[in-house]
This record gives C-alpha cells, structure tokens and sequence, in this order.
C-alpha cells in the first residue's frame, strides 16, 4: 500500500490577519456562492444599500424558486448588532419586494452556544440560518469552510396548514381545475389505496390533499389546473431520486426546501406510464410522513 501523506492545515483567525478580510470573504462568496451549501443559488447584488439602515453583504437568490437569502457575513464572534442588522435586512427586503420568499443568513467565524440560544428564539418565527465560518491555511494556499450550525425551522408555516380552507370537488374540477385533471388525483388515490388503503381526498382551496380518519396525512399534495397537473411529494432530497425522476423524463419542477417537498408536473398519459415509479415515490412519501 502506497504511503498516504497527510496534510494538517493551519486554521487562520481572519478578524485578525493583514490581508484576509470581509471584503475577500464576500468575494469569494460572490464567486461560487454554492459554497455556502445552500444550494445552486446565484449572486444578485453586493453591498446592496438600505434605506436608512448601512449596506446588506450579499443578496442571494434560487433561480428556480426564485427565494432570496439576505446574508450578513461577520468575522470573528458573532454579536448582538449582527443579528439585529441580519434580520433588519432581510425584514427591509422582504417588504421593498413581498412576490419573492426571503431568508436572512448570518456568517461568522465564532457562533458561540449563547448567541446560538439567541437565534434560535427567533427561528421558526423568521427564517434565519446561522453558517460557521473557518479559514484554513496549506502553505500559501486558503480556504474557507462553510457549516450550518442552525438550520431553518419552520414553525406552523407548512403549506397544509397556512391555507387549509376548505372548499368541495365542484371547485377544482370548475374554478382551479377541470374535471379532467382532478380525476387523474382518482387515480392517485387508487394507487395508494393498494399499499395504504382507507385514505380519502380532502379538497382545499389551494391544494387537494389527504386524509384518514378524519385526520389530515399530506404526504402528497396534489393541485390541478386548466391545462396541467402538479403533485408535491414529500420526501428528504437526494440525487438518486432526482435522476430516477429525470431519467423517465418527467417534469421535476423544483425542491421546495421550506417544505421538504419535490414539485413535479405529469399528465394523464406520464401517469399510466410510469404507474410503477410514481408508486415507488409515494410509498417513499408515505414512509417519511409524519403528522400536520
């Protein structure tokens, strides 16, 4: 067995280094920002000014859920003034522009258990992740590792229980839908009542979803529309289950990460094909499930 060198890399503390600074770490952010691990998000703006409140770091944006994060970068201990300026920007532009989903992120390079105790007061209540930040040396190389040491928690925000107003079949199958396309939700039902048998279709003003005695289990949610038909599965995402979804060449929308949900858009005839996948994932759903 060939010798496996081991490098042990010098941590660098960047609140105190000559030429490491805020600046460099925003850039380097702004260059990939998907070293962040909040997924493949795209830059939008840098030292975006506020009206009356100083300059937001970095403006970040999914382009395919098109959510915004508003990230305050900190080096050295994070603060009491870093976080009230986080969700002071993100509160800013959350109402300059209220069409888009707004996160506020704060990066430091010391999130210590007390400030930690402090986020998370406000998380669930406003959506906010805290990211460690630490910078590393190996000889005249750097580099920057990014973990999430509190995620966003969502507390009575899920979809089922933003909008469960209740409406009847007439209203999807005349006002959202057709009477086409809520049938294919039959044909949803059918295929889970052989693995899962004694649900019911409970209609919503803004989703169809489920129910078993009497008792909401939205593991799918479905929604038809005039022209199409979506389904949101919820289910941990992974690769393996994106590739099986792409490669039957079904329409794979998006992840919806707030809700944990994968958006797909069939027809009638997807359905019929590819009965034995969509069974696969919603037995996937339906064992992740837990109660709303």
């Amino acid at each position: 067995m060939d010798k496996i060198n081991l490098i042990k890399p010098e941590k660098i503390n960047l609140l105190n280094h000559p030429a490491l600074n805020e600046k460099w770490v925003q850039e380097v952010i702004a260059k990939d920002p998907s070293i962040l691990g909040l997924g493949d998000l795209i830059l939008k703006d840098k030292e975006r000014i506020q009206p009356k409140a100083g300059k937001l770091d970095i403006l970040l944006q999914d382009p395919e859920t098109n959510r915004r994060y508003e990230v305050e970068i900190q080096l050295g201990k994070v603060d009491e003034s870093h976080i009230i300026r986080t969700i002071e920007y993100w509160d800013i532009e959350r109402k300059r522009y209220p069409q888009y989903d707004h996160c506020a992120v704060i990066i430091a390079e010391d999130i210590t258990s007390r400030f930690l105790n402090i986020i998370s007061v406000f998380n669930g209540f406003i959506p906010l992740i805290a990211i460690q930040m630490n910078a590393y040396k190996v000889k005249e190389d750097y580099f920057l590792l990014f973990t999430t040491v509190l995620d966003e928690i969502s507390l009575g925000l899920l979809e089922e229980e933003e909008i469960r107003e209740v409406t009847d079949r007439n209203y999807w199958e005349t006002v959202r839908g057709t009477k086409k396309t809520v049938a294919i939700v039959d044909e949803f039902l059918n295929i889970i009542s052989e693995f899962a048998p004694g649900y019911e279709l409970k209609y919503n003003k803004f989703y169809i979803g489920l129910a078993k005695d009497e008792q909401p289990d939205n593991f799918v949610l479905f929604k038809a529309r005039k022209s199409s038909f979506n389904i949101a599965l919820k289910i941990k995402q992974s690769d393996e289950i994106e590739k099986m979804i792409e490669d039957a060449g079904l329409d794979l929308m998006n992840y919806d990460k707030r809700r944990g949900r994968y958006r797909i858009k069939l027809t009638k005839q997807e359905v019929d094909k590819h009965k034995e996948l969509i069974t696969s994932l919603l037995k996937m759903a339906y064992g992740k499930t837990t109660e709303d």
